[in-house]
């Protein structure tokens, strides 16, 4: 039963954040500054990145619960933590400050804390869950080429 109100707890957290991020962003992307700036080439379009940060966070509850279940520290907490608020804050850096350099900062300093998640909490019942985070490492090495792109190219 604990775990249910664990999971439960995280995808109100993850998906809140993400609540929070989008409020952020406001309609930037729409705006004249986003779409007059030198995109990649391979950027998406708009839809798969609703649909991708829903697997995403999902995924991410589900190892969270088990880790929590298994490792509840104040350090796992912090960890924790710092993803989510670097997480929102690209958000407010990229499209609401149009701080893209800083964002590009933001979304590495991200990606290298759910690596250092999927590399270092490290549990029997932990070990095949890890692969539950690949889609939010794969779908950051993505968005942080995107950002890089549009920090060296505009």
């Amino acid at each position: 039963m604990k775990k249910i109100y664990l999971f439960i707890l995280f995808l109100i957290i993850n998906f809140g954040g993400l609540a929070l991020g989008n409020w952020f962003m406001g309609d930037a992307v729409a705006s004249d500054w986003y779409n007059n700036l030198n995109k990649a080439p391979w950027t998406p379009p708009g839809w798969v990145f609703g649909a991708a940060w829903t697997v995403i966070m999902f995924c991410f509850s589900i190892y969270l619960t088990y880790l929590f279940s298994v490792r509840n520290s104040k350090f796992v907490m912090f960890v924790y933590a710092i993803a989510v608020l670097l997480n929102v804050c690209w958000n407010f850096l990229f499209f609401n400050q149009h701080f893209i350099t800083w964002g590009f900062v933001n979304i590495i300093l991200l990606t290298l804390v759910i690596i250092y998640f999927f590399i270092t909490f490290r549990h029997d019942k932990l070990h095949s869950l890890k692969y539950l985070l690949l889609p939010y490492i794969i779908w950051l090495c993505i968005a942080t080429s995107l950002n890089g792109y549009i920090v060296f190219n505009n």
